[in-house]
C-alpha cells in the first residue's frame, strides 16, 4: 500500500471523526444516554482530575487522538508532496513529529482554558487579615454585628465581633484582625 494512501486515510478518518463528534455533541448534548459511569461521575471523556482536584484536559483522550491522526495524515500528505521530504524514511518521522506537536499544542491550549475558567473568583480568607471593612450592622460590646468588605473587586458581608469588647456604630471603618469559622473579629481602623 502506498504511504500517501495511508496519510490520506488518516487525514480523512480524523477529519470525519471531528465533524461527526461536533454534529453529535451539538445535536444530542452530553446527556444523550443518561447513564452514569459509576461512582457519581459526571464528566466528559477528555476530563480528568489532577492532584489539585480541579478538572483538567487529559493528554490521552478521543480529542487528542483524533487531532494526532488528522495532523499525522495532513503533515504526511504535505511532506509526501515536497520533493526534499518525499522519501518515506523522512516524511513518516516528520509526520509523526507534526502529529505529536499538534496534539501537545491542543492539550496545552485546553489546559490553559480549563485553568482559567475553573479558577474561582472567591477570595482567600487568609488574605483578609488587616483589610479594612465597614460596619453595616452595629457591633455591641459582646454582641455580633455585620461588616462589609471588598476583596478582588467584589463586595462581601460577614458577621463580626469586636476585639476587646469594643463598640462600633453603623458606618464605622474597622480592620479585620482574625477569622474563626465564619466569624470575623475587628478592631478600630
Amino acid at each position: 500500500m502506498d504511504l500517501f494512501l495511508v496519510y490520506l486515510i488518516c487525514f480523512g478518518v480524523g477529519l470525519l471523526f471531528t465533524v461527526v463528534s461536533a454534529i453529535m455533541s451539538h445535536g444530542f448534548g452530553h446527556d444523550a444516554g443518561g447513564h452514569d459511569a459509576g461512582g457519581g461521575t459526571d464528566g466528559h471523556a477528555e476530563a480528568g482530575f489532577g492532584s489539585h482536584d480541579m478538572p483538567q484536559f487529559a493528554a490521552l483522550s478521543p480529542t487528542t487522538i483524533a487531532a494526532f491522526i488528522t495532523a499525522f495524515g495532513g503533515f504526511g500528505i504535505i511532506f509526501h508532496r515536497i520533493e526534499a521530504t518525499s522519501n518515506p524514511w523522512i516524511n513518516a518521522p516528520l509526520s509523526l513529529l507534526g502529529g505529536f506537536a499538534i496534539s501537545a499544542l491542543l492539550v496545552w491550549m485546553f489546559r490553559v482554558v480549563f485553568r482559567r475558567t475553573q479558577g474561582s473568583s472567591e477570595g482567600r480568607v487568609a488574605a483578609l487579615i488587616g483589610c479594612p471593612a465597614t460596619v453595616i450592622t452595629p457591633i455591641g460590646a459582646s454582641g455580633v454585628g455585620e461588616i462589609a468588605y471588598v476583596q478582588s473587586g467584589t463586595r462581601y458581608t460577614a458577621p463580626a465581633r469586636a476585639e476587646d469588647n469594643a463598640v462600633f456604630a453603623n458606618g464605622a471603618t474597622v480592620k479585620i484582625t482574625r477569622i474563626i469559622g465564619t466569624q470575623f473579629y475587628v478592631t478600630a481602623a
